[in-house]
């Protein structure tokens, strides 16, 4: 993962993904690692970009589209983790997806 994701300039798409741990590891981090390979594949991914602090976490994947980011959805191994997050690894967490009209760095 870079940090910061190397975006293009807006207007692109922020999937936010903040979530409550369980405490149950059960092959999260694999599980977690194949998600990144697997999004980074996908047309319309621009990058991603996550941090986790015990039990709480926010990962944020930026997309160049909704359409992008309802195929990654609908992926089916990606589907499969989101089955395996609710039965398993997550106490809870929620999704929020917005458009991303500016973008500053610095450093």
């Amino acid at each position: 993962m870079t940090w910061p994701a190397s975006t293009p300039p807006p207007p692109y798409y922020a999937v936010i993904f903040t979530s409550l741990r369980s405490g149950i590891d059960d092959g999260y981090a694999q599980t977690a690692q194949r998600m990144e390979e697997l999004a980074a594949g996908r047309q319309g991914f621009l990058g991603i970009e996550s941090v986790r602090d015990g039990t709480q976490g926010i990962t944020l994947s930026y997309w160049t589209d909704l359409e992008a980011i309802r195929a990654w959805r609908a992926d089916l191994e990606h589907a499969e983790a989101q089955r395996l997050g609710r039965a398993r690894w997550y106490a809870r967490y929620s999704v929020r997806i917005a458009r991303v009209e500016r973008a500053y760095t610095y450093g």
